[in-house]
């Protein structure tokens, strides 16, 4: 069954007057081409079906490219830039990687022959320092203007949107410190991802400079559940009484293995995550972590890339975004 349009519905998720909403649904009058898909968006959003004059949507392509996603921050990042995008009347062309499978650069040759106007590397291989980065030549070779998300690499000429890393484990520590924890460990991914890097050398130098006397002890396995249960039993054999988590599905594997081995958390160990994910206040115990702004990273990095796609002279600058400590259920004062 169609939904019956509600012009007031459509204009408050625009942005815009129902006066310009009637505009748009029934061409007539100027209407900027922003505005225009805005209001394109809006329906789409709100699950309306377009009317039949209105469903071209061009080849104003972009590509995305996302890691795997059965971390669930991830889709949350490819939901929030796709919306992004329909507001300013582009369309993602999606492609996922994971191990095994289809190279970042065999996506990249693909979105070129698909003439795609711009693309947008979520955590890709611009942010590991060993990797190979001849594609991202490529794209500038062919004049395609591109962004990538945390991982700024300053061999890329590419403007990049990151959460501050080393702001987020200060932020951390001394949330801990002040329950009475000194054993502090930090468990990671690998140290040639950049995110993983500069996570583990604010955490050597912040350690050094509150507790001077305590070893920063650190654990660098794998971003998954089976990584954060291997850093718990590295960690917690080696006395920390609180961990951080380079992400959220690092500090459940760290729960599990809390849980496996019959340690309390937070009575016995706190934990601490990273990104926030959807769902996590509902773990038990729910996660205390700290939160990415997805939304206004999401946003920012689409406006650098619609604006060099606009104009490819201009000047974008990358930007940090401050992430945000939520305190929950996992992290507590020290018994120790």
């Amino acid at each position: 069954m169609v939904k019956k349009l509600r012009l007031v519905d459509i204009a408050k998720v625009a942005g815009v007057s129902t006066a310009t909403v009637s505009r748009v649904l029934n061409d007539t009058g100027l209407v900027a081409r922003e505005t225009r898909h805005a209001v394109l968006a809006a329906l789409d959003i709100l699950g309306y079906e377009r009317p039949e004059r209105l469903r071209e949507r061009g080849n104003a392509l972009i590509g995305l490219i996302v890691p795997e996603l059965t971390n669930p921050i991830f889709p949350i990042f490819a939901q929030h830039i796709q919306t992004s995008l329909a507001l300013r009347g582009y369309t993602p062309v999606l492609g996922t990687q994971y191990a095994g499978a289809t190279t970042e650069s065999t996506f990249v040759d693909s979105m070129l022959e698909q003439e795609v106007s711009g693309i947008i590397f979520v955590s890709g291989l611009h942010a590991d320092h060993t990797a190979n980065l001849s594609h991202y030549k490529t794209i500038a070779d062919h004049h395609i203007p591109f962004v990538t998300i945390n991982g700024a690499n300053p061999e890329i000429n590419a403007p990049d949107f990151s959460t501050d890393d080393r702001f987020a484990v200060g932020i951390a520590l001394r949330h801990l410190i002040a329950q009475g924890h000194t054993r502090i460990g930090l468990a990671t991914g690998p140290l040639r991802f950049i995110p993983a890097r500069e996570k583990s050398l604010a955490f050597t130098e912040t350690m050094q400079k509150l507790l001077p006397n305590i070893p920063p002890l650190q654990s660098h396995t794998l971003f998954t559940l089976e990584g954060g249960q291997a850093a718990a039993h590295h960690l917690i054999s080696r006395g920390c009484t609180a961990i951080i988590c380079s992400s959220d599905v690092m500090a459940l594997g760290a729960i599990r293995y809390c849980q496996n081995m019959g340690i309390q958390v937070p009575q016995d160990v706190s934990i601490i995550g990273f990104d926030d994910s959807p769902f996590i206040t509902f773990t038990n115990p729910s996660l205390t972590t700290l939160h990415q702004p997805v939304k206004s990273l999401c946003e920012a990095a689409v406006n650098a890339l619609v604006s060099l796609i606009n104009n490819p002279e201009h000047n974008v600058s990358s930007m940090r975004f401050t992430p945000e400590l939520i305190v929950r259920e996992s992290s507590g004062m020290c018994k120790k």
